[in-house]
């Protein structure tokens, strides 16, 4: 008798190319094929330039190939329309970027219910119970109330952690998301994200320049010149 079939891979690419059309056509990323497990940790690495955040576009739906398919979830998203792009991101997918990207004229506690909202799937009353219960499991109690002004900078990317997380996606794609923290603060949003893969089973794809973030990742993917290269290493002195 033979075993139930193996869960489809979060996130499945096959021969992406992207280029940026124009007088001198750009090349951004090069037959890229790669899959990325449920509740695997991922790292995606390279020197600057090197197409890492254009690849994480990518798998995020945040960007569309000029070849070559991407699987979400196991859905082949080559024939969504703007819309229903728009809408399969709202629900399945979440981001962090290295500039939270909060709203600033509202709390943290609006800031993380608003895509739930947008959503529709809760009452306004169960989006704000639900933004407060993930804001709480942050460590930002007490903070629901304040603008991103009032937050640290570490603070700051909690609430969009929070935010990334408000509609119980799939996937988190974050882009250089310690980029503009400091020391500890780092290892705290690190340390964050890494827990949503054993605590949550999310799926966390990061793009990221530090080492030490990169060293807590299930996987480690580099990329040079819009390739997969698994050469590919930091320098520890850069």
């Amino acid at each position: 008798m033979s075993g139930a079939s193996p869960p489809e891979p979060a996130i499945r690419v096959e021969h992406v190319t992207r280029t940026l059309e124009g007088e001198v056509p750009v090349t951004l990323v090069r037959d890229v094929s790669l899959q990325i497990e449920r509740g695997e940790f991922v790292c995606v690495m390279g020197p600057s330039g090197s197409g890492k955040s254009s690849l994480l576009y990518l798998l995020g739906l945040l960007d569309v190939p000029s070849e070559g398919r991407v699987w979400v979830d196991g859905q082949d998203t080559s024939g969504f329309d703007e819309d229903r792009l728009a809408d399969f991101r709202l629900a399945r997918l979440g981001y962090v970027f290295q500039f939270h990207f909060l709203l600033p004229e509202f709390s943290a506690l609006d800031n993380v219910s608003l895509p739930i909202r947008k959503l529709g799937r809760l009452s306004d009353e169960a989006a704000e119970a639900r933004a407060a219960e993930l804001l709480d499991k942050l460590g930002l109690q007490g903070h629901h109330h304040k603008k991103p002004s009032q937050l640290s900078g570490g603070q700051r990317q909690r609430v969009a952690i929070a935010r990334a997380l408000a509609n119980d996606p799939l996937v988190i794609l974050a882009d250089e998301p310690t980029g503009n923290l400091d020391s500890k603060a780092s290892t705290n949003v690190r340390d964050i994200l890494r827990n949503l893969t054993r605590e949550m089973n999310k799926t966390v794809v990061a793009v990221t320049h530090d080492g030490d973030f990169a060293s807590a990742a299930d996987r480690r993917i580099g990329i040079v010149d819009g390739r997969i290269d698994m050469a590919w290493r930091p320098d520890p002195d850069a």
